[in-house]
């Protein structure tokens, strides 16, 4: 993992404590995102430079919306010199997201 991503994982992960459970290096279907919350379908990716206007990160967006999860993209250095504003914005996806219903299926990439 990256700085940038290492740096997130130690906050999201900071957070269980207040139910909010996320996963990383998780595969969801073709893919494997950076972060994800499957309880409230939010997916955070940690990019570097080399996303820059990638054809198959839009792709993989596209097709990650269309699951139903809502995808947040942060640049490696607005994680690492905003981080406040970072887990703010990240934290406001999962109170604006949706339970499940109950008894969700986590090998559909449902349930945390």
């Amino acid at each position: 993992m990256t700085d940038a991503e290492n740096l997130l994982w130690l906050h999201l992960r900071a957070h269980r404590l207040d139910d909010q459970k996320f996963r990383r290096q998780q595969p969801i279907g073709p893919y494997v995102v950076d972060f994800v919350h499957f309880g409230v379908r939010v997916v955070v990716e940690a990019d570097g430079g080399q996303h820059n206007e990638n054809a198959k990160d839009q792709t993989r967006g596209v097709w990650l919306e269309r699951q139903g999860f809502k995808v947040l993209r942060f640049w490696n250095d607005e994680i690492l010199q905003n981080t406040d504003a970072v887990l703010a914005a990240i934290w406001a996806a999962v109170a604006d997201g949706q339970p499940l219903s109950p008894n969700p299926s986590p090998a559909r990439g449902e349930g945390s």
